[in-house]
Parts: structure tokens; sequence; C-alpha cells
């Protein structure tokens, strides 16, 4: 069943035909093997796909996939909307529903790879080399959920994505992230967009309880890092915000010492949003300063914009139904 389910991405059990006839049977007596419904699929003009995904109780959430030439990124999500609203994101806006189960967590990995066509060749399988758990919620908030679904989507007999092509941002999570390093070994990324504790709460509110000093101690010590995995340090670019040439020095400052890279991300606008990307001239200069201190930076090209598939444009309608409706 193992194989079937995962490695081959079978749910039809009269398929399954390795196994008895009355084994089947009776497995179809009690079971189903579904993935989610696909409620709505759009294709940017970039070639950046996203779908918005049903699960049984109507609950929604949001998958995208973005193609390169030589690999394929899945962004996957962890929760049904967010309890973070960090004042950037447009998931923020929309509050916490729920966790999403392992289940539906590894579901849209595997819609994913039907919808591809990823599977079997080796030339098949580039459609869907990396998954990034930045999608809609915060993973360290479901992290039971989302390490079963990694455990599944990591094993070699199962879906077989490598811990050193998955990586899983955080805004800041302290006490789970070196449990994460510990039991996953997976790649991180810290959502830091900020670099004092004034701003920074006021951009990530999580701040408040865990602020940069312990943030960055944890990252210290992840246990996964080192210079061969470096930890990503995300950092949304908004106009005279957080991107003028002083911060870019400060956060040189702060993550010396940590193997790390920074990815610099123009802010992708959504409806109601109070912040402007800042221009391409500010964005080179923010670079040039974290290049010159030896680390590796990039300005992340935005992708899918015209879906709201970028980062920080994630959003559904589902919605918290009060206790006396559940």
């Amino acid at each position: 069943l193992y194989n079937w389910i995962y490695a081959r991405g079978v749910t039809d059990l009269e398929a399954m035909t390795n196994l008895s006839k009355d084994l089947r049977q009776r497995l179809a007596a009690d079971f189903r093997i579904e993935l989610p419904r696909v409620a709505l699929h759009q294709r940017a003009q970039d070639g950046t796909r996203k779908w918005l995904l049903d699960f049984d109780d109507r609950n929604a959430a949001e998958t995208v996939h973005i193609p390169e030439p030589d690999r394929g990124t899945l962004c996957i999500s962890s929760q049904v909307g967010c309890t973070l609203t960090c004042a950037f994101c447009h998931t923020g806006t929309q509050r916490l529903v729920r966790n999403l189960a392992a289940g539906e967590i590894v579901g849209q990995v595997m819609l994913a790879q039907d919808a591809l066509g990823a599977r079997g060749a080796a030339e098949d399988r580039r459609k869907l080399t990396n998954i990034v758990l930045m999608g809609m919620g915060e993973p360290l908030y479901n992290y039971p959920n989302v390490k079963a679904a990694l455990g599944l989507i990591m094993d070699g007999n199962g879906i077989g994505i490598s811990r050193h092509r998955i990586t899983l941002s955080t805004s800041g999570i302290v006490p789970e992230i070196g449990r994460c390093g510990e039991e996953l070994g997976v790649l991180l990324a810290i959502s830091l967009h900020a670099v004092t504790d004034e701003l920074r709460d006021r951009l990530v509110p999580i701040n408040r309880k865990y602020p940069l000093s312990e943030l960055l101690q944890a990252c210290r010590d992840y246990p996964a890092v080192k210079n061969a995995r470096r930890i990503t340090f995300e950092y949304v670019m908004l106009r005279d915000v957080n991107d003028g040439e002083a911060e870019a020095r400060e956060l040189t400052r702060l993550i010396a010492g940590i193997p790390a890279k920074v990815n610099l991300l123009p802010f992708n606008p959504w409806p109601g949003a109070e912040f402007e990307c800042s221009t391409e001239l500010a964005m080179q200069r923010f670079a040039a300063i974290v290049e010159k201190a030896g680390y590796v930076c990039t300005v992340r090209r935005p992708r899918g914009r015209d879906i709201l598939a970028a980062c920080g444009q994630l959003k559904t309608a589902s919605e918290r139904k009060p206790a006396s409706a559940k």
C-alpha cells in the first residue's frame, strides 16, 4: 500500500494488482484514498501555477508551483489562514482557521506531481525537485503535522524528495527551531524583514515574544547549519521603511558568524496594502553592501504576481466558524 500510494501515486485500490482481490474489497469498504479537490487552477504569464485546494470541511489553502529550466519548486501551505498578522503579508489579514493535517500537506505535493506529470523518469521528476514551506501559515505552529508530512515526503521509499531540497520558512518560533533541526534537518529560512526590534515588532509581531537576539542565537545553534547548508534570511524590501544603506550594514552585523545567505524580496502588492516596493536602485545598493560583507545576496525575481501567487500574496475566503456552528 505504501509503495502504491506514495511512490507511484495510485489512489484507486482496484489498480493495486499485487494485492489480493479480497483485500482490495475489504480496504475499499472501510477506506478511501483521495487528494485535495482543486477549486481553482490559475496559470500566470511567467508559467507559475496556483491551485486553490478544497479539503473535506470545505476550507481551502493555496499551493504554488514555480518552474525553472533546471528544476521546479513547490510552495506548500501548512495552515488555513495564519495567526501571525505580519504587516506586509496578505495571508496575515486572514485569521487562522485551522492547522492542516499531515495528509493535507502531503496531498498538496502528490496533487502537484500528478498535475505536472512529475513522476517516473528523471526528466519528469525535474518538474518538481524542491519543496518550500512558504505558503499559508506558520509551519512551526503546526510542527507535529509538518514533521509527519515531511517524513513521508522525504522517505526514499515514498515520495523521495531529499531533505537537502526542502526549506522550512519560519517567522521565528524560537523554541521549535532547534527541534526542527534535530528531528528533520531540512534547510531553514528566517523571515527577518527588519534589523531592529522596534521595527520588527511592527512588521513581524511575533518578535515581541521572540526578539531578534533570541532568534539569531537560535540560528547560530541550528543543528543542521554549516557552510554547505546555510540559513537563508528573507528580507522584504519596503520603500523608505527598511531598505536603507544603514539597515543593510546592520543586517550584516546581526548575522555575522552565521553561515548564511540573504534573499531580498521585492514587496508584492495586494489590495489594501500600506507599503510600496523599494526602488530598483535601493535594492541594488542594499545587495551590494551585503555582498561586500561576504554574503551571497539575491534579489528574488517576483513570480506569479498577476494571479496573486507571489510571496506574501496568498489568501483564501475560508473563515473560522463560531463554536456553535462546528
